[in-house]
């Protein structure tokens, strides 16, 4: 790595073990915040070093999925330095609310758990390629997941309290001016009450534009107000990305299977899972209505994801996620999702994000021969992470023709610490009485933290389920209100201004 690296390394060390200061005054860290912050600067230094080194190798080879992987990896590390210096600012100005929840703790929770899945899913993307450059680009981001693991140890516990139970904010109307909390701007009210478009996307030219991308690159920069962007009916056949840089947008369509967004990437043809995607968003607080999101490439294409998250503070309301393998890729930071339709066959709802689905349509369908269908493939890798999937309200079932011809299965454990509650849903007779499959002999099956709690349905039966040490059945409402969308995602402090309904507890 060259001596500048190594230096870089002993002084996020030195200052890992320092002390001679109290501990934050304001109860988020367990170490001094001149110590946090200094280790967090660091760890910047240190991936754009890591992001020099990862750079050299575009182009290389002539390898088109060498390419890719390398793109992703720049992107993602480019994501993680803003989640860290996000961070920076947090623990400096505790009593700012800026880009976040307003609630320090769970803020950096958030985003250093992003930061942290990074190195994994740019390490992933390099399978299949050449093994020198993998294992050069593995061993320097090995010692990024170290040092970021080790700043996030350093964040406090948030003490959770019983969330209100019965319906959230919205209703027929896209919102009620009562139901904003007190720091959103007035503009931005009057903007989603009247959810007027600031461009018009349209197949057949009656819009400002025809392409999705076009229009997006319309929108501002880190914007604090909604731009709001309504795409007309139609199939819209290109791939769509959002940048980090574009905060705040909003997409309307003209309702599931009227506007849909269509592409076909896949592992198989080259592309890496994370950058198979038929639409992603990487800024903050997207929102997405009446929507259909596709990728049809097939169950034999392997990986091919419809739809993939890194945006924090995210909705995607009455849209429908289709696909196959990797439908939905909710890769980092905190998501909701409501009244969506979602189907796929194998790990086809997967990510490291702190997601709640409520009132959803969760549907299996048919893939290979042979090949077992798995819900869920939840990525946590370490316990300090505040992420998993809460499935709520659901209703879990599959496509006629797979009740006799595959397995189907609630989730399996993707990372170590894989996490996913489903609570209070109908769960149909296709899904197996064991519920949960192994992901690799007994890989996590100690550490995963899977529960289940007040579902019904033929296959919601618990006698048959797992006995793994990490199965949870749930015995009180305790247990399943941390998974609720006011404790989970902290949902009261920013579903409010979205407009969209939603139940902060387990009231339905």
């Amino acid at each position: 790595m060259g001596s500048n690296f190594l230096k870089l390394v002993f002084v996020v060390t030195i200052l890992s073990c320092a002390s001679g200061e109290k501990a934050s005054e304001f109860g988020n860290l367990k170490v001094p915040a001149s110590e946090f912050v200094g280790s967090v600067r660091s760890t910047i230094d240190i991936i754009r070093q890591v992001m020099s080194i990862v750079s050299r190798f575009s182009g290389a080879f002539g390898d088109f999925r060498l390419s890719n992987a390398v793109s992703d990896c720049l992107d993602l590390m480019d994501l993680s330095v803003d989640q860290l210096s996000w961070t920076i600012s947090a623990s400096q100005n505790p009593n700012g609310k800026d880009n976040g929840t307003g609630n320090v703790k769970a803020d950096m929770k958030t985003w250093l758990s992003g930061t942290l899945i990074n190195q994994d899913t740019c390490k992933e993307g390099f399978d299949g390629t050449n093994g020198i450059v993998r294992d050069l680009v593995a061993g320097s981001l090995d010692q990024v997941t170290s040092l970021v693991y080790n700043i996030l140890s350093n964040i406090n516990p948030t003490p959770t309290t019983p969330p209100p139970s019965g319906a959230g904010r919205g209703g027929r109307k896209l919102i009620s001016t009562q139901d904003f909390p007190d720091w959103f701007k007035p503009n931005d009210r009057r903007l989603l009450q009247a959810a007027t478009a600031d461009v018009v996307v349209a197949a057949d030219g009656t819009g400002k534009f025809t392409s999705i991308m076009d229009a997006i690159g319309a929108a501002p920069e880190h914007s604090s107000k909604r731009f709001v962007i309504y795409v007309k009916k139609g199939v819209y056949k290109e791939y769509v990305e959002i940048s980090k840089k574009k905060w705040n947008i909003m997409m309307i369509g003209d309702g599931v299977n009227a506007t849909v967004i269509s592409g076909n990437r896949n592992f198989i043809d080259g592309w890496t899972t994370y950058r198979s995607a038929t639409f992603a968003v990487k800024g903050q607080g997207f929102i997405a209505r009446d929507i259909t999101f596709e990728n049809t490439a097939g169950p034999e294409k392997h990986q091919a994801v419809a739809f993939r998250s890194d945006s924090d503070l995210s909705v995607l309301y009455r849209c429908a996620i289709h696909g196959y393998q990797d439908t939905l890729y909710a890769h980092s930071q905190r998501q909701f999702y409501r009244e969506c339709h979602i189907t796929g066959t194998v790990d086809f709802i997967f990510g490291d994000g702190a997601v709640v689905f409520q009132n959803c349509q969760i549907q299996a369908r048919k893939g290979l021969p042979n090949q077992k269908n798995t819900i869920t493939a939840q990525g946590r890798k370490e316990p300090v992470e505040n992420t998993g999937f809460s499935i709520q309200f659901c209703n879990i079932s599959a496509e006629a023709d797979v009740l006799n011809s595959t397995q189907t299965y609630l989730g399996r454990p993707w990372k170590l610490y894989s996490r996913t509650v489903v609570m209070q849903s109908y769960i149909s007779g296709a899904v197996r009485p064991e519920g949960w499959l192994e992901w690799n002999g007994d890989f996590a099956l100690g550490t995963l933290y899977y529960g289940e709690y007040m579902n019904y349905g033929p296959g919601s039966g618990l006698g048959a389920r797992v006995k793994w040490p990490g199965y949870h059945a749930f015995n009180t409402s305790a247990q399943a209100s941390n998974f609720t969308v006011s404790q989970f995602i902290i949902g009261n402090t920013w579903l409010p201004s979205t407009g969209v309904r939603y139940t902060a507890g387990l009231g339905n």
